[in-house]
């Protein structure tokens, strides 16, 4: 399924645990340094300098671009460490987050309660990953080098719905699919 951004709420109603998806358009880079200096904006009442609605947020700290490049390998980092930031963010509008592994039954819990969902890219393929990115620019904290806030254009960049709005769960479905086949 192709996909552009900003992602509406028809699109994420659309959205199953494992299936494959092609994201086109305006996509932010952040971890959680920037993370935390945003959710810190957000509880101090400070305006965000980014309008998250219906926004994607690629967890990932790229490395520096080649030459003729927009932007260097760019794998995705473990999103755990960001569960802690979600919720005021997805209560800005933040509809999708990408990154890699699990995430916590608290951050499920919200993220379906806030209509949003979880994608992975597939880690180790960084730099596969950045030949879907068109521009890379900075756009936030600057100070914080890898990870400051990248605004990226991307075409059809990959990414497997890993949790949907449904309760659908890829990675305990699957482990519970695999956990059943007896070896003899």
């Amino acid at each position: 399924m192709k996909l552009t951004t900003p992602i509406q709420e028809s699109d994420i109603k659309k959205l199953k645990a494992g299936d494959i998806i092609y994201i086109s358009g305006i996509i932010y880079t952040a971890r959680d340094a920037a993370h935390k200096r945003l959710v810190d904006a957000i509880e101090q009442n400070d305006s965000l300098p980014i309008d998250f609605d219906g926004q994607v947020i690629y967890y990932v700290g790229p490395t520096p671009a080649k030459e003729n490049r927009p932007i260097g390998s760019c794998g995705p980092t473990s999103s755990y460490r960001m569960d802690a930031y979600a919720l005021p963010l997805m209560k800005k509008g933040l509809k999708v987050m990408i990154g890699k592994g699990d995430r916590s039954d608290e951050f499920i819990e919200q993220m379906i309660d806030q209509k949003g969902v979880y994608l992975q890219a597939i880690g180790g393929t960084g730099a596969l990953l950045s030949r879907k990115v068109k521009k890379s620019e900075v756009v936030l904290y600057e100070d914080l080098g890898p990870e400051a806030v990248h605004k990226l254009e991307v075409e059809d960049f990959p990414a497997i719905v890993t949790y949907d709005i449904y309760g659908g769960n890829l990675v305990k479905d699957e482990v519970k699919k695999y956990q059943s086949i007896k070896i003899d």
